[in-house]
This record gives C-alpha cells, sequence and structure tokens, in this order.
C-alpha cells in the first residue's frame, strides 16, 4: 500500500512495531521496579505518554505489555537459526555468529529487560505466558531448519518432536542463566551460553541434528 492509497489514520506495521516495543520496555521497567500488581495500565500509559485508550488498542492486557521485549530476547537466536549455513555444524556456526554479535547499548538493555521478565515469570503467570509464547515461537523456527537438513516436512512428527526436545532444553538453559545474569555473579566459571545452546540441540535430538549436511 503506498502512501496515496492507505487509508487515512492508517498505521503502518513498522510504526506499529515500534510504539509496541516502546510500550513493552516501560512496562518491563515497572513491572521489575515495583512489581506486575502495584503496576496499572495507567501507569505505563503515562510513562510512554500515551492514552490510556491507545495502550488497549495495542495490547490486551497490562501484562500482555511484557511480550515484545520478551519476544525481542530470543531474535538472535531465530536470525542465526534462518542463517544456519548446511555446510557448518551448529556449534561453527553458533561460534561465527557469536563472533559477529556487537550490540548497541540499546539492545543491551532490552536483553536485560528481557531477562528480567523471564525471571519475574516464575512468580507471575500472566508474564510467564508471554516467555512460553517466545519459546513456541522458537520451536517453530527450530522445526523448520530441521525439516530442512533433514529433507522432510516441518509438520513431520519426528521432526517436530526434534524441535520440541531442543526448544525444551534451550528454554531451560535460558532460565538456568537468567538469575545468574540478574545476579552480577561472575559468570566466567559457566559454559559458554552459544555452545551450550549447541549442545542442547545435539542432546535432545540424539545427536541427529547439529552436522553439516550435503547441499
Amino acid at each position: 500500500m503506498t502512501p496515496s492509497t492507505r487509508k487515512p489514520g492508517a498505521m503502518s506495521e513498522l510504526r506499529r512495531s515500534r510504539i509496541r516495543l516502546e510500550i513493552s520496555r516501560e512496562a518491563a521497567r515497572l513491572f521489575w521496579a515495583q512489581g506486575v500488581a502495584g503496576t496499572s495500565g495507567e501507569q505505563i500509559a503515562a510513562s510512554v505518554g500515551l492514552s490510556v485508550r491507545t495502550l488497549w488498542r495495542h495490547f490486551r492486557t497490562k501484562e500482555s505489555c511484557a511480550e515484545p521485549i520478551v519476544a525481542k530476547s530470543a531474535e538472535w537466536f531465530v536470525a542465526a537459526l534462518r542463517r544456519w549455513p548446511r555446510e557448518l555444524s551448529i556449534e561453527d556456526h553458533l561460534a561465527a555468529t557469536r563472533a559477529e554479535i556487537r550490540r548497541t547499548p540499546e539492545e543491551t538493555a532490552d536483553d536485560l529487560a528481557g531477562v528480567r521478565m523471564v525471571v519475574l515469570g516464575d512468580t507471575e503467570p500472566a508474564l510467564r505466558s508471554a516467555w512460553l509464547m517466545t519459546c513456541d515461537h522458537v520451536e517453530k523456527e527450530l522445526a523448520a531448519v530441521i525439516a530442512d537438513r533433514l529433507g522432510r516436512p516441518a509438520d513431520d512428527v519426528e521432526v517436530r518432536t526434534h524441535a520440541a526436545a531442543a526448544g525444551g532444553a534451550m528454554r531451560v538453559l535460558n532460565e538456568s542463566l537468567g538469575p545468574a545474569v540478574l545476579s552480577g555473579e561472575d559468570l566466567t566459571g559457566i559454559p559458554d551460553p552459544f555452545q551450550s545452546m549447541a549442545r542442547a540441540v545435539r542432546v535432545a535430538t540424539s545427536g541427529i541434528v547439529g552436522d553439516p549436511v550435503d547441499s
């Protein structure tokens, strides 16, 4: 749709995504600072400079405001999955991905906010649903990648089983690292997260997924 044909008042998807992310950043900040129960939709809206009515046009509940920031925390991994060359092992690919990552201060802050919401989700079921929705998205991406590497359809039962197992292993890995990251403890003794994810994929799929494959 071109500017000349766009309906009056219609919001571009890009602008809508930006507004949702800005709301999510502020909601995450408030949830972490004063708890979910102590945060209202009115406070979130005021923090972003929006009306409450506008807030509810973007989100169905105050807790759902956390969804974009939680989803953003998994974007790098989803993007890495999509770029995984067939000629590389998952270990080599994730090592190369790690070397290429350059996070801006804003992206680093978003990563931290996402981790906080995952940790807070342990005691806030409505926030945990945002994390589980993200995990479901990662699982679907894993299924597409595994299907391609095994030469099978994405809805194949074995492909879906491998994706579910690998996705579950990575969910647990992320949840176990979250508290350590937030506590500020020395992480030098913790195994490299990228290689831990690669190992999780291999172990969860009984070694079927992880090696290079023929083109």
